[in-house]
């Protein structure tokens, strides 16, 4: 990135190390110039805090990321497609110098300074006039991080500090009570899956309400004035009745506790979520809703998986097998599924995967259709069996499958990118 101009003024006041003592402070940058000299792999990942903070950014580069075009085209932010000349942080309240030429840098740093203008120096952070801490949002609070301008090491700590808050390590005691209840989505098995909201709404609960699906790492991080209700169905065994959950987290909510209702997945795919909002609202209860990361998604791409690609299919359809296919109870058009080319993701289905197969192959899906079928996906316990529709059964029942296990039909599950290429947990 050069400059058109020649040298800049001369610097009006010394120019003194950022990270030597620096003094950390919030700006208010909303609906105020500021200066971006660079459209870089840099500027765009300044941008998007610069932008959420409601500055008026204005980039000036010879070239932008396709990303940085996006935020002008969007109209986040104004740009030029030019070299940097002197004059350019006029009117400015705050700058960034992110080009990849070091005397543009210095230009840019020496008109912040002789202007009074904050500079941060992306290539040489001790050389400008303000640093960028690592930073982060959690729950109204915003965490800065400085580290001398080493990078790394101030994210790193960040990003420890955030976890801590995250699984209630450290705790915000003037947090105020939340009240209510939260239908948090726990994902698909691996503790680390659950949202980052999800995390730190557990963390302040009084009264978890857990299903068998929910992470059971998660419960341990618990502390021991945490009630922790079983809420298990286990399949084809006991079971606490959809009533009686709901009378639990009604009973919480209006005892002035703060419930969490804890489940595998997401609480609206097959997990029963909105019965529960209806019975909440119904009680005046307020409710919040956290989404989580679905296993009819993730556990195939655990297991190398996608369920869909551009080459091969254009949509997957995600089907519940608690009943079977001919009971009164179905609510899915099987021979219309079958004749889909797509993928089919079938959740709860495999005490009954040899009729599912079956009532497809009857429907003219061809009977060598790849399937995969994953046991306890994401989970260090993952297992999986591969077969065809016509051999599934067979090989589902010869390899003991058993709840809970994702079934993946179509072209996809034939993909064996696998093994070492793929890390479930990392």
């Amino acid at each position: 990135m050069g400059r058109e101009a020649g040298a800049a003024r001369a610097v009006a006041f010394p120019l003194v190390n950022a990270t030597d003592s620096p003094y950390l402070v919030g700006l208010n940058l909303e609906g105020r110039r500021v200066v971006v000299v660079g459209g870089g792999t840099v500027a765009q990942r300044r941008l998007p805090l610069l932008i959420s903070c409601g500055a008026v950014v204005h980039v000036i580069t010879r070239e932008a990321t396709p990303a940085v075009e996006a935020m002008a085209t969007s109209g986040q932010v104004t740009i030029e497609l030019r070299d940097y000349r002197e004059g350019d942080l006029a009117d400015a309240w705050y700058a960034v110098a992110c080009t990849d030429e070091a005397d543009t840098n210095i230009a840019i740093v020496a008109e912040a300074t002789a202007s009074r203008i904050f500079c941060v120096r992306a290539d040489i952070a001790k050389d400008g006039t303000a640093v960028t801490p690592a930073s982060a949002e959690w729950d109204g609070l915003t965490l800065g991080v400085l580290a001398g301008g080493e990078h790394r090491r101030s994210a790193a700590v960040r990003n420890a500090v955030i976890e801590a808050l995250q699984s209630g390590v450290v705790a915000d005691s003037a947090h105020a009570p939340l009240t209510g209840v939260a239908l948090v989505g726990g994902g698909p098995g691996d503790p680390d899956l659950i949202t980052v909201r999800g995390r730190r709404l557990l963390a302040y609960a009084d009264v978890v309400v857990a299903d068998r699906l929910a992470p059971p790492e998660l419960l341990a991080e618990l502390g021991p004035h945490v009630e922790v209700i079983d809420a298990s169905k286990i399949p084809y065994g006991r079971a606490m009745a959809q009533e009686a959950i709901n009378q639990a987290l009604i009973d919480g909510a209006k005892a002035g506790k703060f419930v969490v209702r804890l489940k595998g997945g997401d609480p609206y795919v097959f997990g029963r979520g909105y019965e529960e909002l209806e019975a909440l609202a119904a009680e005046g209860i307020p409710v919040t809703v956290v989404p989580g990361i679905t296993s009819a998604i993730s556990v195939p791409s655990s297991a190398g998986i996608p369920v869909t690609h551009r080459a091969v299919t254009h949509e997957f359809v995600v089907v519940s097998g608690h009943v079977a296919p001919d009971h009164p109870d179905s609510l899915v058009d099987w021979n219309a599924l079958a004749k889909l080319k797509g993928t089919i993701v079938l959740l709860m289905a495999v005490e009954r995967i040899g009729l599912f197969a079956d009532v497809l192959i009857a429907g003219g899906r061809p009977s060598d259709t790849p399937v995969i079928v994953v046991q306890e996906g994401t989970m260090r316990t993952q297992r999986e069996v591969r077969a065809t529709l016509s051999t599934v059964a067979d090989a589902v029942r010869d390899a003991e499958i058993r709840p809970p296990a994702i079934v993946v039909i179509g072209t996809v599950a034939g993909f064996s990118v696998h093994a070492g290429n793929v890390n479930a947990r990392a």
